[in-house]
């Protein structure tokens, strides 16, 4: 399924906030939540009107997401532009507020 070179990079994470870490701040709606593989990150996915996931790589160069709300397991490279297979699915802590 995958030749991206970015799998090495996946980590056990623990995840930043209970939604979308920015749009929680600013009291902003999102469609989907992804979580970076790398260092936790919750962000709002590329339907969301601020699209902070994309931001945090964009910032962090931290390539790998998963698909968080509910945990749906999969995963993404935005450098590689392609589906990744995780070794495991990230937990949520408590239930997450949907806003859209």
């Amino acid at each position: 399924m995958t030749a991206c070179n970015h799998v090495n990079m996946i980590r056990d994470v623990v995840p930043s906030a209970r939604g979308c870490e920015e749009c929680l701040k600013m009291g902003s709606p999102w469609v989907h939540l992804r979580l970076c593989r790398i260092c936790g990150h919750v962000g709002c996915c590329d339907d969301s009107p601020l699209r902070h996931a994309r931001a945090h790589f964009e910032q962090s160069g931290h390539p790998v997401i998963e698909g968080y709300d509910p945990p749906e397991g999969w995963g993404w490279c935005y450098i590689d532009q392609e589906e990744v297979i995780l070794p495991d699915q990230t937990p949520q802590r408590r239930p997450i507020p949907r806003f859209i």
